[in-house]
């Protein structure tokens, strides 16, 4: 068996923006990584960075450590596990998939149960960060599943973040990464109520970024997104159409549960919103906008 600090062999399905940059930082930390995606352009660019471009899921894992796939949602995942071709008829050499798109945790429980029937080894590795994190290799990996999976994944994650963190059981990643989620969805709407408060009473917002970022009210969002809102750049980064996936996945998770989650339910209807005026490609900071129409500041 190849020692847990040295390059592996991994396999990388699930090239997006995200995706491109945490399979460039395994191939940067010497790992042999393959790549597949259903866009054949997107793995074919990688090549140049000497990632092996594979034409099937069953070409890609040909003598894989390990397999990670990150993808948008929980039937993508689902249709690379169970498909035609896909993981379980095909297990990669070294019996272990990690996951690290964010989807639902029953579908990762049950997941981990079919591979395991299969021999195989899964891990539920969600990431914080966004798309810078992902391309700096500094992502907040958080992980579930079985300790020793863990650990033969550790040499794969140190190559794309810094804290890495093992959360539990099958599907605590998921529930963590929820979990975050939530808070993120709120603070981007409690700056954005900020913002137009401020902006309403004819304070600078530049200044009051500054502030506020030198006081308790600081935070990840309001430094990385808050620029963006305030010049009204609404390029995609991490985007509302996925956020509002995260949030759908949220409220089921309250359901099931039985917890009331009454910010995160309005926020969501204003990510609702902002897609049903077209800015689902957007990223998050597209969120301001929502406040632009409701106070009358429609911008051009």
């Amino acid at each position: 068996m190849t020692p847990s600090n040295q390059p592996g062999a991994v396999t990388f399905i699930g090239i997006g923006t995200m995706g491109r940059e945490m399979a460039l930082n395994l191939a940067k930390a010497g790992h042999r990584v393959a790549a597949y995606d259903v866009r054949a352009e997107a793995v074919q660019a990688l090549a140049s960075h000497g990632i092996r471009a594979a034409a099937s899921i069953a070409a890609a894992i040909e003598g894989a450590d390990a397999v990670i796939t990150m993808l948008p949602d929980t039937p993508d995942v689902e249709a690379v596990v169970y498909g035609a071709g896909g993981l379980l008829a095909h297990p990669p050499q070294g019996r272990l998939v990690i996951d690290m798109s964010t989807i639902a945790p029953g579908a990762v429980r049950r997941i981990h149960a079919d591979l395991r029937k299969a021999g195989v080894d899964f891990i539920d590795a969600p990431v914080s960060g966004g798309p810078l994190g992902a391309k700096n290799a500094t992502l907040s990996i958080m992980a579930g599943g079985d300790a020793a999976a863990f650990e033969r994944a550790r040499r794969f994650f140190s190559a794309m973040g810094t804290t890495i963190t093992h959360v539990g059981d099958s599907g605590a990643g998921q529930m963590v990464k929820l979990c975050n989620q939530l808070i993120c969805g709120i603070n981007i709407q409690a700056i954005c109520e900020a913002l137009a408060l401020g902006r309403a009473a004819g304070v600078d917002l530049q200044l009051l970024r500054k502030v506020l970022l030198g006081g308790s009210a600081a935070s990840w969002m309001l430094d990385k997104l808050g620029p963006q809102m305030i010049e009204g750049d609404a390029s995609a980064g991490f985007r509302i159409d996925l956020m509002l996936k995260d949030l759908r996945l949220v409220a089921q998770q309250a359901q099931e549960t039985s917890v009331p989650l009454p910010a995160t339910a309005l926020v969501t209807t204003q990510y609702l919103d902002a897609r049903a005026h077209g800015e689902g490609a957007n990223g998050n900071q597209a969120l301001f906008r929502v406040y632009d129409r409701m106070s009358g500041q429609e911008r051009a």
